[in-house]
C-alpha cells in the first residue's frame, strides 16, 4: 500500500445478523458507532417475529451508516453471513466483518481486527485462545463444547489456530471473493470453521488476535446440538481430503 493510498480499513462494512435480538441491536449498533464511527453496518434480519427487522429499518432511515437486508425465514448464521457477504462485494467494501448482535464481541476491540488487516493480514480472527483472549461470564458447559472444538478441528485439521470457531472476524474483499460461497452450506459453529479452513488452504494470510468474549445478557443463546454434530462431522473429512490432496500431490512429483 502506498503512503497516499488509504488502508483498507477505510471502507468497512459490519454485518450483524439477528433473529429476535429487538433489545440488543440499537445497544450494539450505538456502541459500534461510538468505537468506530466511520464504519458501515449490514444488518442481515431473519424474519424476527420480535420487531428486530422493523427496528433495523427505523435505525436506518435515521443513520445512512445502517442498512438492512429482510430474508424470509430463519435460515441459519451460514445462510445470513453469506447473503451480507455477497451485499457487500456489490457495493465495493474493502474490508467486511463478522459481529453477532448480543454483544458478546466487543466493538471497542474492533480497532484491533482492523489494524491486524491494515497491517497485511487476509482474515483476522478474534480470539479467545491466544495469549490477551479471555471468556467473560461463560457457563462451564459452553468452555468445554468451545474449547472441545477448537482442540478436535486443530487435530483433524491439522491447523494452528486455536480459536477457529469464533464468529468475530475480519475478512479482506479478495478472500471472500475466492473461497467459492457458493459451495457453502454450513450453519453456524461449523460455518466459521469451514470459512477460516478454505482461506488457510488457499494460502490466505491468517491472523488471530486476542478479544475479549462476554456472554450475553438479554436474549438466549442460539447454539444448538445439531450445529455442534454438523461440526464433528465435517471437520475430520475436510481434514482427511486435505490429506489426500497433498498425498497426491507429493505420489505425482515422484512419479515426474
Amino acid at each position: 500500500m502506498s503512503p497516499n493510498q488509504p488502508p483498507p480499513s477505510s471502507k468497512t462494512l459490519v454485518i450483524i445478523p439477528t433473529y429476535d435480538e429487538l433489545e440488543n441491536l440499537p445497544l450494539i449498533v450505538g456502541r459500534l458507532h461510538r468505537a468506530q464511527p466511520e464504519v458501515d453496518v449490514l444488518v442481515v434480519d431473519d424474519n424476527s417475529p420480535d420487531g428486530t427487522g422493523e427496528k433495523a429499518d427505523e435505525m436506518a432511515a435515521a443513520d445512512p451508516r445502517i442498512h438492512v437486508l429482510h430474508r424470509s425465514e430463519k435460515n441459519g448464521l451460514g445462510g445470513a453471513y453469506i447473503a451480507g457477504f455477497r451485499w457487500a462485494l456489490e457495493r465495493d467494501y474493502a474490508v467486511v466483518v463478522e459481529m453477532d448482535a448480543d454483544g458478546s464481541h466487543a466493538p471497542e476491540q474492533l480497532d484491533r481486527l482492523l489494524r491486524a488487516v491494515d497491517e497485511g493480514a487476509d482474515l483476522v480472527l478474534g480470539s479467545r485462545y491466544v495469549p490477551g483472549g479471555r471468556t467473560v461470564n461463560w457457563p462451564l458447559k459452553r468452555q468445554l463444547i468451545s474449547r472441545g472444538g477448537n482442540v478436535y478441528s486443530q487435530l483433524a485439521l491439522g491447523t494452528r489456530i486455536r480459536d477457529i470457531t469464533g464468529g468475530y472476524r475480519a475478512f479482506r474483499r479478495e478472500v471472500l471473493e475466492k473461497l467459492g460461497l457458493e459451495s457453502v452450506a454450513s450453519a453456524g459453529y461449523c460455518f466459521q470453521i469451514d470459512l477460516a479452513w478454505r482461506a488457510v488452504q488457499l494460502g490466505f494470510t491468517v491472523v488471530e488476535v486476542p478479544i475479549t468474549f462476554t456472554e450475553r445478557v438479554i436474549g438466549e443463546s442460539k447454539m444448538s446440538g445439531s450445529i455442534v454434530k454438523e461440526a464433528a462431522v465435517n471437520v475430520p473429512r475436510w481434514g482427511l481430503e486435505a490429506r489426500t490432496r497433498r498425498l497426491r500431490g507429493i505420489l505425482a512429483s515422484r512419479r515426474a
